[in-house]
């Protein structure tokens, strides 16, 4: 790694810090929750504390420490015990520079679930991020989840930790906070299609190369491939249908009478209203609170 522009102490401690606080503000970890750390050297990193809330944070609270779990540098407070895992992560793959550990609220509800994020249906997510396993539980703090994660650190970008959250990783901190932004809108976009809308198309196995050739021209050749869709794919056409020429209501701004002739609503409206009759049920509760 002689050729690896390692950033600055101050750099790296600035950069946990605004993590730390973004993490907080988008709700990805409540009170003390989460761990950050950044490599500063071949064989250090800095490392958030335990018992601090990463939204209020201090530089003077960061941890040095070896790759071998050695404390450097500390104030009052030692690293987490979830640090095990950043250090297996960084032993597993020299090329990693950063890496996140938060509790999402989407995310961590797929972890719970036991379900990866492996949908091919959003080119970003196969650019930003790709396939998101998800590993088998093991108790917060212990040698199991470094263990259960070592397998995955030089092939994919992020995992769902079963009934725990997510961790990310990249060739900066920032690369690694950034792919637990497109983890946390990943998993909410498949929410929304698998349980409110219920319905999404599949990428067809040339869209999903065309996505992963967009990846490689980047620089990244990790984050694996979903599967596809080996027939025609869906949304090769546009989707606007036009109401019956007896329609009384306009294409834009008006509202059907409900005198309205049931008989000349396609499926595909039916649908829509279905559709919408499902959401407004759901989110129905939510708006009364």
């Amino acid at each position: 790694m002689s050729d690896v522009a390692f950033p600055a102490d101050y750099e790296a401690c600035r950069d946990i810090i605004d993590v730390g606080r973004r993490m907080y503000e988008r709700n990805y970890v409540a009170a003390n929750d989460g761990n950050i750390s950044c490599r500063v050297a071949p064989d250090e990193i800095y490392a958030t504390p335990t018992g601090v809330s990463k939204g209020f944070m201090r530089t003077d609270q960061l941890v040095r420490m070896r790759l071998d779990g050695t404390v450097l540098q500390s104030g009052n407070l030692m690293p987490s015990s979830e640090i095990k895992m950043h250090l297996r992560i960084y032993n597993e793959n020299p090329t990693i520079m950063g890496v996140t550990h938060a509790h999402p609220p989407v995310c961590t509800s797929f972890a719970i679930a036991g379900i990866s994020l492996d949908r091919a249906i959003y080119p970003e997510a196969l650019v930003n991020l790709g396939v998101v396993p998800c590993v088998h539980y093991e108790p917060p703090g212990s040698q199991g989840i470094p263990d259960s994660v070592a397998p995955y650190c030089l092939d994919y970008n992020a995992l769902l930790l079963a009934n725990h959250g997510a961790v990310s990783w990249g060739t900066s901190l920032l690369e690694a906070y950034f792919r637990l932004e497109s983890m946390e809108h990943y998993a909410t976009v498949l929410m929304y299609t698998g349980n409110i809308i219920g319905r999404a198309n599949v990428l067809s196995c040339d869209q999903v190369e065309d996505a992963l050739a967009i990846r490689s021209k980047l620089g990244v050749t990790t984050g694996g491939a979903p599967s596809c869709c080996a027939r025609e794919p869906t949304n090769l056409r546009d989707v606007m249908e036009n109401p019956p020429k007896d329609c009384p209501f306009k294409i834009c701004g008006a509202i059907a009478t409900n005198r309205l002739d049931k008989s000349t609503i396609s499926p595909e409206q039916r649908d829509v209203e279905r559709i919408a009759r499902e959401i407004a049920r759901r989110l129905a509760p939510i708006l009364r609170t």
